[in-house]
């Protein structure tokens, strides 16, 4: 989802507080060229990162309340739980049957008890973890086009594809690139931010919806999905299709990078507001930084259900769901959150992914839609540990003790 793409800080976007803050240039100054963006290393897993056993679950300071949500969304993990391989290599599909089947039943028993009674804790890696939020934007929308909605939304295009073998170099995961064929059938990146702004789609039907403020829709793909508000109060939900293949840049670790972001007289809060208000304040800059993120994200439209669907294809929960690397957490797992930020800190179900939510240990926590979602996720940056939750009997028979 994104989801998918979710939390600026989640994404590379917001960053955290602290460190030199260097002096911010004069606003006519031009920005300096934005670094590429850097190369990830090589495709591992949980196992590689080593994984270790962890605390009794009886030890750990989880509530009722926190346990039930977290039941709930596991509950409705579990049809893809139990049929979809792991790209961890910490489980296998029956690894998960007993806990399902144990959670289609639990019915007026103590939440807690379920994890403590199906479920043993693991740490990977060294369990260090960081944590950013992400919410379900809700901005001015419109299916057709009105005065004053002009920025569209596009779906997925049909020339977006990966490259046939032998037509481009395969990415470091062993995927081919996403790009396009060219007329004469050589294959080629496909369109960047910039060129969709100027038109490169424009006129080919792909329009779903139309935003209001380019930059409210900038935030909306940066979280992977969101709800579009008509003027007669009619709303959309649209949700992640595809993108560009173009590699996601954070744009509050451009700011930062050219002294715009820190407490200092002219700087900005690494917080999403914060962002926005740059943005705002400097719409010439503001474009720019944004055209920097050169990834676009294609939507379609959803139906109404109760929340927005994550990678995992199932409703991403207010406080229960997380994004996560699927490299490192099994998607559907419950991770324990201990974290330097209290409303963070409890127990989570990894539903969905992230395109900057990499590396073990790395989450990006929901909190829903409305104005103390945005307010929340926009200023979510948590450190402290992580704890994934096992099937019992995972761990012995990966032989780890």
């Amino acid at each position: 989802m994104a989801a998918v793409l979710s939390a600026l800080a989640a994404c590379g976007g917001l960053v955290p507080s602290g460190g030199p803050q260097p002096t911010r240039p004069p606003a006519a100054t031009p920005p300096p060229a934005i670094p590429p963006a850097p190369t990830l290393p090589p495709p591992q897993n949980a196992l590689a990162a080593g994984v270790r056993a962890g605390p009794a679950l009886s030890s750990l300071p989880m509530t009722a309340a926190d346990a039930a949500g977290a039941l709930a969304s596991f509950r409705e993990s579990c049809p893809r739980l139990t049929a979809r391989a792991d790209a961890s290599g910490l489980t296998r599909p029956e690894d998960w049957r007993q806990a399902c089947t144990a959670a289609a039943r639990w019915a007026g028993g103590s939440p807690t008890l379920f994890f403590a009674s199906y479920f043993e804790a693991a740490r990977v890696g060294d369990g260090a973890a960081y944590a950013t939020g992400y919410y379900e934007p809700e901005i001015a929308g419109s299916r057709r086009p009105l005065p004053g909605y002009a920025v569209p939304v596009y779906g997925l295009p049909a020339d977006l594809v990966r490259a046939r073998p032998g037509d481009a170099p395969p990415l470091q995961d062993g995927r081919m690139p996403l790009g396009r064929y060219a007329p004469d059938g050589t294959f080629t990146a496909y369109y960047d931010r910039a060129q969709i702004e100027a038109g490169a789609l424009a006129n080919r039907g792909l329009e779903i919806a139309w935003a209001a403020d380019p930059i409210e829709f900038f935030f909306l793909q940066v979280q992977g999905s969101g709800r579009l508000v008509a003027p007669d109060g009619t709303v959309t939900r649209i949700g992640y299709a595809g993108q560009n293949g173009h590699a996601y840049t954070g744009i509050g670790s451009v700011m930062r990078a050219q002294g715009l972001i820190g407490t200092g007289p002219g700087q900005y809060p690494g917080s999403m507001q914060g962002i926005m208000q740059y943005i705002r304040e400097h719409p010439v800059e503001g474009r720019a930084l944004m055209q920097a993120n050169r990834s676009w994200v294609f939507f379609k439209v959803l139906g109404g259900g109760d929340g927005p669907l994550g990678a995992f294809n199932v409703p991403v929960r207010a406080g229960s769901s997380a994004a996560a690397d699927p490299r490192y957490v099994p998607l559907g797992a419950p991770v324990w959150l201990q974290l330097d930020r209290r409303e963070a800190t409890g127990l989570w179900i990894a539903q969905d992914t992230g395109g900057a939510i990499k590396g073990a240990n790395r989450f990006d926590t929901f909190w829903g839609a409305g104005t103390q979602a945005r307010a929340t996720a926009g200023g979510m940056s948590g450190r402290g540990t992580a704890l994934l939750l096992l099937p019992k009997g995972t761990l012995a028979r990966l032989g780890v003790r």
